[in-house]
């Protein structure tokens, strides 16, 4: 996915947070903020909102010699979506669809992002997603694509929605190999926060050579390009998986809340809405709803 215009008042919002999470001082903040600024006069329109993230993200590392300053938050949200893990599972086990069920679970616990918002309420945000339509719906697809395969390559996104995914692998009846950043970004998920949130119970967790958000190809390392390559079935959470492979021509389905408008737009659904796209080259686009 591309950069719009509307993306630049958001790549300052970031750098002013992460900065004052990073507690650096109010010169250090303004610092920041005009060398971003000035960064944005030749960033390129064709390249992708998280290839600005990671740039305004090492710079905070840098700038304030704090290499994680959304650790604390990292470790409070898998705090709070452990303590939901027993009401998660037991929601899957009693449904008619568990698959449905356990995706949508999954799809929940994308609301914990702080590259797009300080605060969510996770509970609330659960019961509006269990009962929420698609506004494309590949689950379908994801049936068909689960009966085919023999593995599933799952591309993490936030620490605390890594318990949500946890329900949901718990579900899928073949091996997953469970993807993460290779250092800090944001509250992206790292081997740390997997760990803390028991996927290495379910899964083999390994990192993407990156520590960009989402799955920035040129970025990643070669034993993760070729654990892509060879993937029969991928399963990319949340938006900064989508905003960088959404060209992919891979096998990768897109499980997400579109809670920013530009990505809303980019997919043809409104803000808010639950996502599950299917691969392009399934030959089985699933129906947007308007």
């Amino acid at each position: 996915m591309k950069t719009y215009l509307d993306c630049y008042p958001c790549f300052l919002r970031q750098a002013l947070s992460a900065a004052r999470r990073a507690g650096a001082s109010p010169e250090q903040q303004r610092r920041i903020v005009l060398r971003i600024m000035d960064q944005l006069h030749s960033f390129p329109a064709d390249a992708t909102p998280p290839e600005m993230a990671e740039a305004i993200h090492a710079l905070v590392h840098t700038e304030t010699r704090n290499p994680d300053p959304y650790r604390a938050a990292k470790q409070a949200a898998t705090e709070q979506a452990l303590a939901l893990l027993a009401q998660l599972r037991e929601r899957v086990m009693t449904a008619t669809d568990p698959l449905n069920t356990a995706v949508r679970i999954a799809i929940a616990g994308n609301i914990i992002d702080h590259g797009v918002a300080e605060s969510f309420d996770l509970e609330a945000t659960l019961e509006r997603v269990l009962a929420q339509p698609f506004a494309i719906d590949g689950l379908n697809a994801l049936r068909q694509a689960l009966a085919e395969t023999d593995s599933v390559l799952y591309l993490a996104d936030n620490a605390g929605e890594t318990v949500f995914d946890r329900v949901l692998i718990e579900h899928l009846p073949h091996p997953v190999t469970y993807v993460v950043k290779a250092a800090p970004i944001i509250n992206d998920a790292t081997h740390e926060d997997a760990l803390a949130a028991g996927l290495g119970e379910v899964s083999e967790i390994i990192d993407n050579g990156s520590a960009a958000p989402g799955t920035l190809l040129t970025r990643c390392s070669e034993p993760f390009l070729e654990r892509f390559a060879r993937a029969p079935l991928i399963i990319a959470k949340g938006q900064a998986n989508y905003e960088t492979l959404s060209e992919a021509t891979a096998p990768i389905f897109f499980l997400l809340q579109a809670k920013c408008g530009v990505i809303a737009g980019d997919l043809g659904v409104k803000q808010g809405d639950i996502v599950l796209k299917a691969p392009k080259i399934s030959g089985q686009e699933p129906r947007q709803l308007s």
